[in-house]
């Protein structure tokens, strides 16, 4: 689902005058230099695939909570800590933040123990422009190591169209290095359709983007399209930074199926996909990410974790 609709900055009016009052603090502090830097511990840098379950620290994408963030940002972050999740990822409308704004933010994640180490974006962020260059600040602040793409640039299509775009995300990966991230893309439905050549959109992208480049996994949509999770982790080694652990059923979301069920409840064969991207993929961290449910978002977000601590012996 295309995120990149921007919304009123979710934010409270004391929680602005605190991001103002820490601004001096945290412009002084060294950005970070490195995509894998010093925000990370040493159970969470590379080398993943040693990993015991519980190193792997587990996120939510705030897609998941977007209602909630966008009335109550400082409290939805609280109570998403509270629940026991470790990293955060911002979606696009991030990006009308102020970067006094956005030093306020770092400041609440660092004393919350969260840490986003990616950001949900528009094609724009990844395109030389003041949007680029907006994105790289702000994600410099909020300490992240990817930039993803969430929706490509408009009327992308033909095959000729997502060559030309996997071109500008090889060359945005380039240009990112130097400011210590790395560029990515995240996967929908569409993308799994293949051309007339047999070829599908991931295809073209993974092969005309650097081994640097994140192809962040969305697990529902690959089993919406009726692809196989496991062939396409297996098939791009050291490439899957990060995986959305989003559950997906055949029929209808009016019936609480589709993207309506829960982390768990779907047809997604987790174990198999833990251990492969955990073996071969190259997984940093999960993104657990709800569309929508039977129940309230943060209830949703609750429930998904639970599950995910049941399912892997992880307290």
């Amino acid at each position: 689902m295309s995120r990149d609709n921007p919304s009123a900055t979710p934010s409270r009016r004391d929680f602005l005058a605190a991001a103002g009052a820490s601004a001096a603090a945290l412009a002084a502090a060294p950005l970070l230099s490195n995509r894998l830097g010093s925000t990370l511990s040493a159970a969470e840098t590379i080398g993943a695939g040693s990993m015991a379950p519980q190193s792997y620290p587990i996120g939510l994408e705030l897609y998941s909570v977007r209602r909630e963030l966008a009335r109550d940002l400082p409290g939805t972050l609280k109570a998403v800590a509270d629940m026991g999740y470790k990293v955060v990822e911002f979606y696009a409308p991030y990006l009308q933040w102020t970067l006094p704004y956005a030093k306020g933010v770092r400041t609440q994640l660092d004393d919350l123990g969260l840490r986003c180490y990616s950001t949900h974006n528009s094609s724009a962020a990844l395109v030389p422009g003041d949007t680029m260059t907006k994105a790289i600040e702000l994600n410099q602040i909020l300490g992240t190591r990817y930039i993803i793409m969430a929706s490509p640039p408009p009327n992308t299509a033909t095959l000729d169209d997502w060559t030309r775009v996997s071109g500008q995300l090889a060359t945005a990966s380039q240009q990112l290095e130097s400011h210590g991230l790395a560029a990515g893309f995240h996967n929908h439905r569409i993308e799994w359709t293949p051309f007339a050549n047999g070829k599908r959109v991931m295809d073209v992208l993974a092969e005309n983007t650097p081994k640097e480049f994140v192809l962040q996994f969305d697990v529902g949509t690959c089993l919406e399209a009726g692809q196989d999770p496991i062939a396409w982790i297996k098939a791009h080694p050291g490439r899957i930074k990060s995986v959305h652990l989003k559950d997906w059923a055949p029929g209808k979301e009016a019936d609480e199926k589709g993207y309506r069920v829960l982390f768990g409840e779907g047809v997604a064969p987790w174990k198999e996909i833990f251990a492969a991207v955990e073996a071969t993929g190259g997984v940093e961290y999960y993104l657990l990410e709800q569309e929508g449910s039977r129940y309230s978002e943060l209830e949703s977000a609750k429930r998904c974790l639970a599950t995910y601590r049941g399912m892997r012996g992880t307290t």
